[in-house]
């Protein structure tokens, strides 16, 4: 098979895995959307309450635009949690605002994977912005016999800056099994959620948990479709 077909089979493979991923997370946080918690606790409540339970007192947390855009800020130190989840009793709401009170509290711990991700994600930040657009730029001058061997560099220099965004990915997904470990225990221990409730914040921790899944899959094919265009590029 001819190695410039096999980079759009890549490429299509890596859109297909990240589409797949973000419809059953939508899918399964809409299906939870609609049952709220036996205890009537909002998600803004059982964030509190699990960072207090850990004996995090001063945590920020604000509301934030968007659906899913759920998130803690290591910087500030704050916690976001979205307009669906800040006030919602729903078992979605509950298990995502458990999922990100979780990272709070890795940070407070000083839970090193979550360090190492934060030292490294403004390297992987760079590479991200910038390795497509030097790949791109090194394609077109190796068009010219003349500036083939700067074309053949940039390339290269490109697939080491997207590596980085690789290991930012395979960093991230320990850092994200803990939080949804960290929250599901948390809500059983403090008696947030029913046994028969837990299933469904599970489920939607889970379908979170595979976004994280595909990003590194598509990563890594990327970085797979980036070497054989280096290769087939070659003298």
């Amino acid at each position: 098979m001819d190695w410039y077909l096999i980079t759009y089979i890549g490429a299509l493979l890596a859109a297909a895995v990240s589409m797949f991923a973000q419809a059953r997370v939508r899918s399964t946080y809409n299906k939870f959307s609609a049952y709220d918690n036996k205890n009537g606790i909002t998600g803004v409540e059982t964030a509190r309450k699990l960072l207090e339970s850990a004996g995090v007192y001063d945590m920020k947390i604000e509301e934030t635009e968007g659906v899913l855009s759920d998130h803690y800020d290591p910087q500030t130190e704050t916690l976001f949690l979205s307009r669906g989840v800040h006030s919602s009793k729903s078992l979605s709401a509950v298990g995502i605002a458990a999922h990100e009170a979780a990272h709070a509290i890795q940070h407070y711990e000083g839970y090193a994977p979550l360090a190492a991700r934060q030292n490294f994600v403004r390297f992987a930040n760079i590479g991200s912005k910038l390795s497509m657009p030097i790949v791109g730029i090194g394609l077109l001058l190796m068009i010219y016999e003349t500036f083939f061997d700067m074309g053949y560099l940039l390339i290269n220099a490109g697939l080491i800056l997207f590596t980085a965004v690789v290991i930012l990915q395979l960093i991230t997904l320990p850092v994200e099994f803990n939080a949804s470990s960290r929250a599901l225990a948390m809500l059983e221990s403090q008696e947030i959620l029913t046994e028969e409730e837990m299933h469904g914040a599970d489920k939607v921790l889970s379908a979170a948990a595979w976004t994280y899944i595909a990003a590194t899959i598509a990563a890594v094919l990327t970085l797979i479709r980036l070497l054989l265009i280096a290769k087939g590029r070659r003298r």
